[in-house]
This record gives C-alpha cells, structure tokens and sequence, in this order.
C-alpha cells in the first residue's frame, strides 16, 4: 500500500475541564472528559521516492517546519529509523483543513495523531497505540487522546486516560471568530487552579440520559477567556438560552448538548448569521480505530 486517503482528524469537546493544580515545572494539572464528535479534518498520505516528508497544501499561519503533522511524522520516521536500521519511503501529506485554529477543538493535535496513525500503517513500523501515544505526547498533552481513540476520563496534564462511556447526543457548535491562544489562558493570574478532584464515578453517576453528562462540572478556562476575548462571552451568553452552554478546551468555540438532531437544527436555524455554527454528533470511537488502530 503506497497510499491512504480521506483519513479524518475528528474533533473533540470537552465535556468539562477543572485545572487542580499546577507542577513544578509549570504545566497545569487536569481533569476533563474528551468526547470525539464526527467534524473533522481530512488528510490525504502518499509514499514518495526519496525519505521527504511534505505538506503539499498551506495551512494559513503555520509554516511546513512547524506544523505538528509534519513534526510528529519526523518523529515516528526516527523511530523507524532506530528500530530497522533504515530510514522509511518519505511522505506527501494534503490536508483539508476544517476545524479552526485557537478553537479548543484540538483540530493540530487530531490531525498529527492522524499521521502517526496513517504513515505506522504505510510503513509497517508496528508500534503499537501505546507506543505511538508516548511518541506524540512531548509535541502535545491532547495527542494521546486522538490515539486513545475513545471517549475517556483525563487527568495528569492530560494525557492519563481511562475510558468512560460519553452522552449519545448531537451538538451545536458556534465559532466566535476569534483566536485563542492557549498561554494566554493559562498564564492569566485569576485563572482558577485549585479545583477540588473528581472521580470518574462523580461524572459517569451524573448520566441521566442523552446529554445529560454535558452539565457536569465546567470549565475553568471559559471566565477568562471570556474576559479576555468578548466574543466568547457573547457566544456563551447566547447559547445558554436553549441549555448548558460552555466553551470547549482553552477556546474559543463554544458547544451545547441536545438530545435529537432536530433540536440542534431548530437553534442553528437561529444562529445570528456573523457566527459560524456547526452541528456534529457525538462519537464513540475514533472513525480510524478499526482500520488502522486495532492491531496496533
């Protein structure tokens, strides 16, 4: 096999996210439930010739050499290299770029799970999901949950998962319009860090029925985006109208549950026409886990 294409990169939601303390080398403490939804990115992989590995289609305000896609595939193409003594048929990478950057969605972590996905497979390299998960974890904290691949319970700075059973459910999604870096939120000084733990059993106990678990928690990012990036807080007020809406990761998107598809139309229909809004259904294992992450 010389190619995979259409491969998605979905999004996730955080269903909640509580900070409860921060390391000593500065990196946040978390707790939150990842849920995959099926919007995605779509990426196209093609073996070339020589041992390059390239991004054919710009991506709007990330150079090639910093792009995760490209620095995560550096790093499995080192492993290969360590492992078999050789280096790996270089890479061409498209990418059709849908979820929006500084949106809280993960769309540059899914997106270099993706590739570690696509290209073990090309390549035959034969590390396992677990392995692939560690490799990716120093490029990001949410790439392990992308290669986790199902709907799970995190804590440490992210990246400790276990599995959890999510709300079968349909989301509306508005995009503010704006960017959020996630430094700014978390160097922000009224950040809340001390947020008393939960356990899985204080979220799976709330689970009364078809997103029902979405009003568990919150997030302790949303008040400062919020007062940091107005159109947020202009997103989360409005939403909050038809049920729980709370903005997903550091921002900016910001989400609500409903139970049918028919209801998440009924508000999409009345989405002020200056936001982009989306609706997406709750999934609960990664589009790729049976094809390329099963054997792994």
């Amino acid at each position: 096999m010389r190619s995979l294409h259409h491969c998605p990169a979905p999004a996730k939601l955080n269903l909640f996210l509580h900070v409860t303390g921060r390391r000593a080398d500065g990196y946040h403490l978390l707790q939150s439930v990842f849920q995959l939804i099926d919007r995605a990115d779509l990426l196209h992989f093609d073996l070339r010739e020589d041992h390059a590995i390239v991004r054919s289609t710009d991506v709007p305000g990330v150079p090639e050499d910093q792009d995760l896609i490209v620095r995560a595939l550096r790093l499995l193409q080192a492993e290969y290299e360590r492992r078999h003594g050789e280096l790996p048929p270089g890479i061409e990478v498209a990418v059709e770029k849908i979820l929006p950057m500084g949106g809280g969605l993960g769309g540059g972590s899914s997106d270099a799970a993706t590739a570690l996905m696509a290209a073990n497979h090309l390549w035959q390299a034969g590390l396992t999901r677990e392995e692939l998960m560690a490799l990716g974890l120093p490029l990001g904290a949410d790439i392990p949950f992308f290669l986790f691949g199902q709907t799970a319970f995190a804590e440490g700075i992210g990246e400790a998962l276990q599995p959890v059973q999510g709300p079968d459910c349909w989301y509306l999604v508005i995009e503010p319009g704006v960017a959020v870096p996630t430094p700014a939120i978390f160097s922000a000084p009224d950040l809340t860090r001390d947020t008393k733990p939960v356990r899985i059993a204080d979220f799976s106990s709330s689970y009364l029925g078809a997103g029902s678990q979405v009003g568990f928690g919150k997030n302790d990012l949303q008040d400062v985006a919020m007062r940091l990036f107005p159109p947020v807080a202009e997103a989360v007020e409005w939403l909050s109208g038809y049920g729980d809406a709370r903005m997903t990761g550091s921002g900016a998107c910001v989400f609500c549950a409903f139970s049918s598809e028919e209801a998440a139309d009924r508000v999409l229909a009345s989405v002020p026409k200056h936001w982009l809004a989306w609706k997406a259904k709750s999934l609960e294992k990664h589009p790729l886990m049976k094809s390329l992450l099963q054997n792994q």
